[in-house]
């Protein structure tokens, strides 16, 4: 996949600082300063790698004397046992890093993972594994990038991307109806405006007007289908609501063009790997 994690350097140096706003002090009190050594990062499970530039990139700038090498790209399967990287430098320098550069990796890994999983799971059946807006704050783009390295597609990025009237815009704006004119009165031309219903009545109202894309919020399967029967192709159509690994297939099976899960960003399950040094510490000659 060409694309590239959506990450500064001056982020990831406060990200650096954060963790050791005054320096490693116990790095500093128990290793030497001339220490190098080199470390392995270990798979302690099957998953998606996501975030390997980000973990080389984090180690660099503890220390430019690190070197890191990818034994993977972003969006490879990575199997259980198997050495994703290999860390060598400067020991304080890697070992205060470990933590920041792990985290970036784990996470993004996580969400690439858990995001395959979706998307292997509709294999076949047409429908599109979008993301959502629960991100964590400030990390939306790699979070988005991530669900990408898993095969999956991005939602909008943010609210002034994409227009989405939910059930608190129709009830302020007085109706399905008000609020799509309103919407198209005064949204750029060429800016999707998607609105999220709940029953037969609202799709109907949403179809008649002219929403790009119809949202079937917290529906049934067997409504979802009825709902993919109604639309007939006049618009596109997303279920969203309380998709999980043991219903998805059931709502791809429906017809519709695109499934949004919010648990890709907010609760991906957590990657297990380890930063292991291989070799003792030693002094260069």
């Amino acid at each position: 996949m060409k694309d590239t994690a959506p990450i500064t350097s001056g982020v990831i140096r406060a990200a650096l600082r954060e963790d050791a706003p005054r320096g490693d002090i116990t790095s500093r009190a128990t290793i030497p300063a001339s220490a190098v050594c080199r470390a392995r990062l270990i798979a302690k499970q099957d998953f998606i790698l996501c975030g390997g530039g980000v973990f080389a990139q984090t180690f660099k700038l503890a220390s430019p004397r690190v070197r890191v090498t990818l034994k993977f790209r972003d969006g490879a399967r990575v199997p259980k046992g198997a050495v994703v990287a290999t860390v060598t430098g400067p020991a304080r320098a890697i070992l205060t890093a470990e933590r920041v550069a792990l985290n970036y990796l784990q996470r993004m890994s996580a969400v690439a993972t858990h995001t395959r999983r979706f998307v292997d799971a509709v294999a076949g059946t047409g429908a599109v594994i979008l993301d959502t807006r629960k991100t964590i704050p400030g990390w939306r783009d790699l979070d988005k990038y991530s669900v990408r390295m898993g095969g999956g597609q991005n939602h909008r990025r943010d609210l002034s991307g994409m227009a989405l009237i939910k059930e608190n815009h129709i009830a302020v704006a007085g109706g399905i109806g008000p609020a799509v004119a309103r919407a198209r009165a005064l949204i750029p031309k060429g800016i999707m405006i998607e609105v999220e219903t709940t029953c037969e009545r609202e799709i109907k109202e949403a179809l008649m007007a002219g929403a790009d894309r119809i949202m079937f919020d917290n529906m049934t399967p067997p409504q979802v289908r009825r709902g993919v029967n109604l639309v007939a192709g006049q618009a596109e159509t997303e279920a969203s609501g309380n998709m999980n690994l043991n219903n998805i297939r059931a709502y791809a099976r429906t017809g519709v063009d695109f499934i949004s899960v919010g648990s890709l960003t907010n609760s991906p399950p957590a990657v297990d790997v380890s930063l292991l040094v291989e070799i003792k510490i030693v002094r260069p000659r």
